[in-house]
């Protein structure tokens, strides 16, 4: 399929923005960010609730979560490339107006069903928006400057993760609200964020003759999907080894190697094979996949941890989820000011990757009886190297690439943290649900399944005292066993990250060294 991106008009085809236009951008996409990172992380605190309220299982609670990381992972590599070729201006509002409709759907919906297929269009439209955010930044502002903007968008990042928890648990506990307004209160930010961009958001759109891989989008999303379904459905829909396990990851596997074969061949391919030629690049992005699996995979079920095995109410669960995010925002915000006053960038990545491996180490020890003090340290010790790590690895691979490129880099760093998280919920959850059952049936006996196979997410109010007593040691256990399977994660991104070769930082913005790097192919050719 072959398109013309429309012409810049004339408010698009200035210099460079100036830091008041800059800000004012900058506001609409951090309020557009801030909801779509909300989304993956409201429902956290409210899943009890919402699993209770609509009959679901344990492998439901995992999928509600999966789904929409799922659909976000599959499309980013998509809206990447569209941003490389069409107005990402315009490109940024389809993905909000996506995940408006997603969320209204999930407020009202009847049944997991449903709000399992509006967390999949909620996850397209937060693809768009975490994909186009990071690339729309690179595009007004040089990577010399970005550490600051960058160090923002980090603590944004962070908090959206982190307080989503705490905004739904006020909200579940809220007898005039419930668990719909965690989907619902999103949605006149939303449309907020599609305004302010229509005001403040004028970039140079490129007109070119672009095709654009619709096969190799498929197959990539295919594979991706087949992968993640199976790691979340292995060890508890059927075993880890069976014929459904080999027929999905051998199905996956070829899937992406016909990928990778369209991908090679393509005019335009959704991922450009020659950039993990780039080093850091190809590091970068190793390194994000781990960040995603240590990170989504260990702290999406803390707040299930609070409520069970710590018997917290949901606002309370999220309030426990302050220091994570006091730990990233201060960390974020620190390393990025520091980086564009000095220039210098690796030493955050290692410090960050160290600290992330520590944090996940010591949350590996926790039980039912943890004190709130010693898990808030614990806590605030994995944000802070969270924080100094995941926004730092875009930085280095934008900087490292042609500016045609920039859309194609921070896409394919993007998605394959968010394969790496999704990767993380589903396997992570597989094993939590998988735990759960046998510590559950090896203290209760075969009752404790109810003849399902798999325990139900319980009812704490409805449980004796015995009982009541070996259902939080069991969900403490199980918890730490998560970050102690996460923690090898850490380690080597750690060691990825050590092998990452800094280099000095840009000062032209990615538009204006696009402009300079077509203007020297010109002269080439003459």
């Amino acid at each position: 399929m072959t398109a013309t991106a429309p012409p810049a008009g004339p408010a698009e085809a200035g210099a460079r923005m100036s830091r008041r236009e800059v800000l004012q951008a900058l506001s609409g996409l951090m309020v557009g960010m801030f909801v779509s990172i909300l989304a993956s992380t409201v429902v956290a605190n409210a899943l009890p609730r919402i699993i209770a309220d609509l009959n679901g299982s344990q492998t439901i609670y995992t999928w509600i979560v999966t789904s929409e990381l799922l659909a976000m992972t599959a499309t980013v590599p998509l809206w990447g490339k569209m941003a490389d070729l069409y107005s990402k201006k315009l490109l940024i509002q389809l993905s909000l107006g996506l995940f408006v409709m997603g969320s209204l759907i999930a407020g009202f919906t009847p049944n997991v069903e449903v709000l399992l297929a509006s967390r999949v269009v909620q996850g397209i439209g937060a693809g768009g928006m975490t994909a186009l955010a990071t690339i729309v930044m690179a595009a007004m502002i040089p990577p010399r400057e970005l550490g600051r903007y960058a160090g923002i968008f980090g603590a944004v990042f962070g908090v959206g993760t982190i307080a989503g928890p705490l905004i739904g648990g006020v909200l579940v506990d809220t007898s005039w609200l419930g668990w719909r307004w965690c989907f619902l209160i999103g949605v006149p930010f939303t449309l907020l964020s599609i305004v302010l961009l229509q005001r403040t958001l004028h970039l140079p759109v490129v007109r070119r003759q672009v095709t654009i891989d619709w096969l190799g989008a498929v197959l990539i999303t295919a594979g991706v999907s087949t992968l993640l379904i199976w790691s979340s459905l292995a060890g508890n829909t059927f075993a880890w080894a069976s014929g459904w396990t080999a027929l999905m990851v051998v199905g996956g596997i070829l899937l992406l190697a016909l990928a990778v074969r369209v991908e090679a061949r393509a005019t335009d391919p959704i991922v450009p094979l020659d950039i993990f030629r780039n080093r850091t690049v190809s590091l970068a992005t190793i390194a994000s996949v781990l960040v995603g699996v240590a990170m989504f995979g260990g702290t999406v079920f803390l707040s299930q941890y609070f409520q069970i095995s710590l018997g917290k109410s949901p606002t309370v669960a999220g309030l426990m989820s302050l220091p994570m995010i006091f730990g990233l925002l201060v960390s974020s915000t620190v390393a990025g000011q520091l980086i564009t006053k000095y220039g210098r960038w690796k030493a955050y990545l290692v410090a960050g990757a160290a600290v992330m491996t520590v944090g996940m180490l010591l949350l590996g020890t926790i039980d039912a009886g943890t004190s709130v003090l010693v898990l808030s340290v614990y806590m605030a010790v994995l944000g802070v190297g969270v924080g100094m790590l995941m926004q730092n690895l875009v930085l280095a691979a934008q900087n490292d690439v042609p500016a045609h490129e920039l859309g194609a880099a921070t896409s394919v760093l993007t998605f394959f943290r968010s394969m790496g998280g999704a990767i993380g919920v589903s396997a992570l959850g597989a094993l939590l649900a998988n735990r759960v059952t046998s510590l559950m049936t090896e203290k209760l006996g075969p009752a404790a399944t109810g003849g399902s196979g798999s325990a139900e997410v319980p009812d704490l109010s409805a449980l004796p005292e015995p009982v009541l007593r070996i259902v939080q040691e069991v969900y403490g256990v199980a918890t730490a066993d998560l970050f102690l399977v996460g923690a090898p994660f850490a380690v080597l991104a750690l060691i990825v990250v050590l092998f990452i070769k800094e280099k000095p930082l840009h000062t032209l913005s990615g538009d204006e060294r696009r402009a300079q790097e077509e203007a020297a192919a010109q002269a080439a050719g003459h």
